[in-house]
């Protein structure tokens, strides 16, 4: 399917590795000019390369932001006014019992996942609205719905993007502008692949075995036992993304391997 986005430029946040990595090529390959995001110059450089190498004279831009404060949005909407397709896939996730867990993880986690999104979207959303056409999507998790009792302050973000969503979806009525959010499950994205070796280094174990070990503990009723690929989330961000998903408003979309038993 030709996802016809041609000629739109879309701001990918957190976009330097994994699935938001993978959402930038995907997006680049359906013709739209993207931009990438990360913390340093240097990361955002070498992910320009790995998409110019992917997909060979595609229009790809960067701009490095910390959105662990509003200074964050703030570089990156002056450096870039204008975009048709917002995704707020930036975020940030540290296994830590609920006990141990300070003031300052709260804040610091709802600042990074749910904060950057608001503030990009207060900014990119009225604009969107007057050309009566954008695509806003939030990269949230299957930890919105089932919160993971390793870490409740990510999965208390996670939650609050779908609400931040659901929300503006309710202010684009009878416009061209749609705001949804991605659950995505665990993915292999670089954080995990990092968090898995380190886990079955502390067990003595291989990654493999880690991995097999993770989806019969601590995630018992995932379908696909094993972790997804971030190309097969970006698959359903960049449809999000497209005139195709006109249709598709205020959803919460489950790219996570079933882990959720729910039919809703």
């Amino acid at each position: 399917m030709k996802l016809s986005l041609t000629g739109r430029t879309a701001l990918v946040t957190g976009s330097t590795a994994g699935i938001g990595l993978a959402a930038a090529v995907g997006l680049a390959r359906e013709g739209a000019h993207v931009i990438l995001n990360g913390r340093t110059e240097e990361r955002v450089k070498r992910a320009r390369e790995q998409v110019l190498e992917s997909i060979p004279g595609a229009q790809v831009s960067g701009v490095a932001a910390d959105f662990s404060s509003a200074k964050g949005a703030e570089a990156v909407t002056r450096a870039f006014p204008h975009v048709d397709v917002l995704v707020n896939n930036v975020g940030i996730f540290e296994p830590k019992p609920f006990e141990q867990i300070p003031d300052e993880d709260w804040f610091r986690f709802f600042e990074t996942n749910v904060m950057s999104g608001v503030r990009l979207s207060r900014f990119y959303f009225p604009k969107m609205k007057a050309l009566n056409w954008g695509r806003i999507v939030f990269v949230s998790s299957e930890s919105a719905v089932q919160i993971p009792s390793e870490m409740i302050h990510y999965g208390m973000t996670k939650t609050a993007q779908v609400a931040v969503a659901r929300g503006l979806a309710e202010l684009t009525v009878g416009t061209g502008v749609t705001v949804n959010t991605v659950l995505p499950g665990p993915t292999s994205s670089e954080g995990v692949a990092q968090f898995v070796a380190e886990l079955g280094k502390s067990q003595g174990i291989d990654a493999k075995q880690a991995e097999r070990d993770f989806f019969t503990h601590a995630r018992p009723t995932s379908l696909l036992k094993r972790f997804i690929l971030p190309e097969e989330v970006a698959n359903l961000i960049v449809y999000v993304c497209s005139p195709h998903a006109s249709a598709t408003n205020g959803a919460s979309l489950r790219v996570d391997g079933g882990v959720v038993r729910a039919i809703l």
